[in-house]
């Protein structure tokens, strides 16, 4: 029984190949480069290095969510396009019970957390239980027990039902060290930070459980399939919100229409197909100081940044981003479309912006701007950024001194 098992639901990409009980390859790495870029890449590496032949393969398996949902929808595209043009089954291993199962005969309670952003995690626990063949064999076989169903919750929920169970503490996954602070204050039970060669996701433990499930005949129809994404996305949400909101209006004509116009903008995470057009948007209004394809990537792939886009009718018309550095949130990249400019977009981007920003720990704020920039330092003011101070001279092109503004936490000062 051999298997190929992709992974792309986080920040790791990840693929290997299993033989029964035997790992013949696997190759992760997590860096700043798209998965796109990745995935196929590492599959020809791997077919070469171990002479493989993909029709000896009896199935694919991929991580079925939760998790990125750029992520999600590259593994599964290439997942069902091998299943489909091999007729192969393929086997849907939900996201968090593969992380778990790295742990396998561990009789702690495991908890996975991947950081799903809006202050939520999606997580489950998950325990091993042993159990003898029978009386005569030594050797003992565990299963996976699930004592709660993959789900996004907040940190909070997920806390409690830990401190409930009362027993020592397996955490893993990416979003254990964006809320570690929050973990260390609401746990009360014991807990273990899962090692670095464990605590992210791994196709070979993808491809153990999906060899489980393939033996019990749990596989999937490819060309049907859809990974799980626990919830809908950003935008998706927000037009849900935006359309019971119109329900409920009683606004007059003049007041709708304007609504309207501004309820055309959605505000969502920055997606890796969106690198060209937002460095495309920082160039047309920035010139010689706008950020790179490259330089936007390496940004938005960071553990410790946001960065949101502003879309519009399928197109991108704004783009801003903040990285905490130890507290502070340096706020970067700014940028409106012209053709879109007074209606809002960078005001809706910067509100979220700054509860995202303190979602990662961001507990102050700072930008630069231009001295000559108006309509952006009334905006800023708007929102509670206070002039700190100047840099003569800091910008080119055309000369220009940059303000220094400060949005802090009052409770710190």
């Amino acid at each position: 029984m051999r298997i190929l098992a992709l992974d792309t639901s986080g920040l790791v990409c990840s693929v290997a190949v299993m033989e029964d009980d035997k790992l013949l390859s696997e190759f992760s790495i997590q860096h700043k480069i798209t998965h796109s870029e990745l995935l196929l890449p590492m599959m020809d590496e791997i077919k070469k290095r171990i002479a493989l032949d993909l029709n000896t393969i009896d199935a694919i398996a991929i991580a079925a969510g939760p998790g990125s949902f750029t992520g999600l929808r590259i593994g599964c595209a290439t997942a069902k396009g091998l299943c489909l043009a091999m007729d192969k089954p393929l086997i849907a291993v939900p996201t968090l019970d593969a992380m778990a199962y790295q742990f396998y005969g561990n009789e702690l309670v495991i908890c996975p957390m991947m950081d799903a952003r809006r202050s939520q995690v999606y997580t489950g626990i998950y325990t091993f239980v042993p159990e003898k063949e029978n009386e005569k064999h030594s050797e003992i076989y565990f299963s996976m027990k699930t004592i709660k169903p993959q789900s996004a919750m907040s940190v909070e929920n997920i806390a409690g039902e830990l401190n409930m169970l009362g027993k020592t503490v397996v955490l893993l996954g990416d979003g254990v060290p964006v809320y570690r602070d929050k973990i260390e204050k609401l746990l009360t039970v014991n807990y273990i930070l899962a090692p670095a060669h464990m605590n992210r996701q791994r196709a070979s433990a993808l491809a153990s459980l999906a060899e489980i499930y393939l033996r019990e005949g749990k596989t999937v129809d490819a060309d049907s399939f859809s990974p799980e994404y626990l919830r809908a996305s950003q935008a998706e949400r927000e037009a849900a919100e935006k359309k019971s909101a119109m329900k409920s209006s009683s606004e007059d004509s003049t007041k709708l229409e304007k609504k309207s116009k501004s309820e055309s903008i959605y505000i969502r995470d920055l997606r890796a197909e969106d690198i060209t057009y937002a460095a495309e948007l920082e160039k047309a209004n920035l010139g010689k100081e706008a950020w790179t394809e490259k330089q936007i990537l390496e940004a938005s792939t960071r553990d410790d940044t946001v960065y949101l886009v502003a879309e519009k009718v399928g197109n991108v018309v704004g783009l801003c981003g903040v990285q905490n550095i130890q507290g502070d949130g340096e706020i970067t990249n700014v940028s409106v479309s012209q053709e879109c400019r007074g209606a809002g977009i960078a005001s809706m981007m910067l509100e979220k912006l700054l509860l995202r920003g303190k979602a990662i720990g961001c507990e102050n704020f700072t930008l630069e701007v231009r001295a000559g920039n108006a309509p952006a330092i009334g905006l800023y003011e708007k929102l509670g950024f206070v002039n700190e101070g100047t840099r003569p001279g800091f910008y080119d092109d055309p000369k220009d001194d940059a303000i220094i503004y400060w949005k802090r936490n009052k409770t710190n000062d």
